[in-house]
C-alpha cells in the first residue's frame, strides 16, 4: 500500500475525498442493495462475497444474477457481463492519456477500481490529461481520494446487504433506490448529442426487447445502439476525418 501512502500525502488526495462524499450516499444504497439481491437469489454468503470483491461491478452483477437462478449457459452469463461493461473500454480509451505514464501495476489498480462515478468526476475536474510531473502527481492523487471513497462506500454497503438479506424487506424499494442511482450516473455522463442518443435506442431497444429469454434484450440493446451510432457517426464524419464514437 506504498502507492496509497504517497499519495494521500497530497493535497488532492484530500480534495478526491471530500469531492466524492456527496456521491457516497448513491453508491451505498446501490450496494446494499445489490448484497442483498445476491443473497436472495440464492448465492451462499462466501458466493455473495467473492463476487462483491472480485467482480466490484454493480450492473454487471445484478444482470448475471436472474441468469444465475436460471441455469443459463456460461458463455451467455459472460456475454451479458461483457456487454453491460462495454462502456469501460470507452472510459479506458479516454483515460488512456491520463494514466500511461504509471507502472504496469498502478494501472491495473487504477483500472479496477475506477467506476462510472469516479470516471465522471476525474474528467469533470480535469478535462485534460497531464502535462508535466507535478500534474500527473495531482491527478494521480486525486483519482486515488475519489476511488477509495467509492470503493469503500461500495464495499461496506454490499458487505452489510449481504449480512442483512434476510433482515431488509423488500418494501423499502432499494431496488428502485438503485435505478435512481443509475439514472443519476447516466444523465452525467450523456453529455454529447451521440451518447444521447445511444441512451435512447439501447432504452427504446431494450423495453422493445422485453420478451427475450435469459435478459438477452440487454444484449440487444447494447449491440444497436453501438451499430446505430457508429453508422451515424460514419455518415456526419467529414470526408477524411477520423476517430472513435464520443
Amino acid at each position: 500500500m506504498f502507492w496509497l501512502a504517497h499519495l494521500r500525502a497530497q493535497p488532492e488526495f484530500r480534495a478526491g475525498l471530500r469531492d466524492m462524499v456527496p456521491q457516497a450516499t448513491g453508491t451505498a444504497i446501490w450496494g446494499l442493495m445489490t448484497g442483498v439481491a445476491m443473497v436472495k437469489s440464492g448465492l451462499s454468503v462466501i458466493e455473495a462475497l467473492a463476487m462483491t470483491f472480485l467482480v466490484y461491478a454493480g450492473s454487471s452483477q445484478l444482470a448475471a444474477l436472474p441468469l444465475l437462478v436460471a441455469g443459463a449457459p456460461a458463455w451467455v452469463i459472460l456475454a451479458t457481463g461483457f456487454c453491460v461493461n462495454l462502456r469501460f473500454i470507452v472510459f479506458s480509451l479516454h483515460l488512456r492519456a491520463y494514466l500511461m505514464h504509471l507502472p504496469p501495476l498502478r494501472r491495473a489498480l487504477a483500472a479496477y477500481l475506477t467506476a462510472d462515478l469516479s470516471y465522471a468526476q476525474h474528467t469533470q475536474r480535469y478535462p485534460q490529461p497531464p502535462q508535466d510531473d507535478a500534474e500527473r502527481l495531482a491527478q494521480e492523487a486525486y483519482m486515488a481520494g475519489h476511488i477509495c471513497t467509492v470503493w469503500v462506500s461500495w464495499m461496506v454497503a454490499s458487505t452489510l446487504g449481504i449480512a442483512l438479506a434476510h433482515v431488509v424487506p423488500t418494501t423499502w424499494g432499494l431496488g428502485f433506490a438503485g435505478i435512481l442511482c443509475l439514472v443519476g450516473i447516466s444523465c452525467a455522463l450523456a453529455s454529447t448529442p451521440m451518447r444521447v442518443l445511444a441512451a435512447a435506442v439501447a432504452g427504446a431497444t431494450a423495453v422493445a426487447a422485453y420478451a427475450f429469454p435469459l435478459r438477452l434484450n440487454i444484449v440487444v440493446a447494447i449491440g444497436v445502439a453501438v451499430l446505430v451510432c457508429m453508422t451515424l457517426e460514419q455518415r456526419l464524419r467529414p470526408a477524411g476525418a477520423r476517430g472513435g464514437v464520443s
